[in-house]
């Protein structure tokens, strides 16, 4: 750090604190060549994660924006609001893990959709059909039967046997 004052890189700290709001560390130091106090600050370095759009519109990532729509997803569902910070809490720490600045805005809505998946059917329809714009009931219909046939399980057919099989 150079002194303010001389320029010189030698000096020492004298005292360090945390501030009021507890986001820095504050250092008091002296320089060891022309003997003046001076005040430094030391932050953690955020980077703000920008998520790219269908469209390439550029917009900051919004934990408040992913909660409100998971929100009225499960509106009238049982599930808590702490369940569902939880999960945003969760999200954006894995987003600024994966160390990229920018991010295509559809992995933060397949995350949320799965999430949803495994929490409500209902709520991941509601979703669903918001996220992935359905345009019809058969678009709403195809996601209700991936819902309730999942892939890689066979149907029964009224008899009680699997389909495909011979009795």
């Amino acid at each position: 750090m150079k002194c303010p004052y001389c320029r010189e890189l030698d000096n020492k700290v004298i005292d360090s604190r945390m501030t009021k709001e507890g986001n820095a560390v504050r250092r008091r130091r002296e320089c060891l060549a022309c003997k003046h106090r001076f005040t430094t600050y030391e932050r953690v370095e955020e980077m703000p994660l920008v998520l790219v759009k269908k469209d390439g519109r550029r917009e900051n990532f919004d934990r408040a924006k992913v909660l409100v729509g998971m929100q009225k997803a499960c509106e009238k569902r049982n599930i808590s609001i702490n369940t569902l910070e939880g999960f945003v809490d969760e999200l954006e720490r894995e987003l600024q893990e994966i160390g990229e600045k920018e991010l295509p805005s559809s992995v933060v809505g397949e995350r949320v959709m799965v999430k949803l998946h495994e929490l409500d059917g209902v709520a991941y329809v509601r979703f669903a059909s918001v996220y992935r714009e359905f345009k019809d009931i058969n678009d709403f219909m195809s996601q209700l039967k991936n819902l309730l046939n999942p892939p890689g399980k066979r149907s029964k057919t009224p008899k009680g046997g699997e389909k495909g099989q011979s009795d």
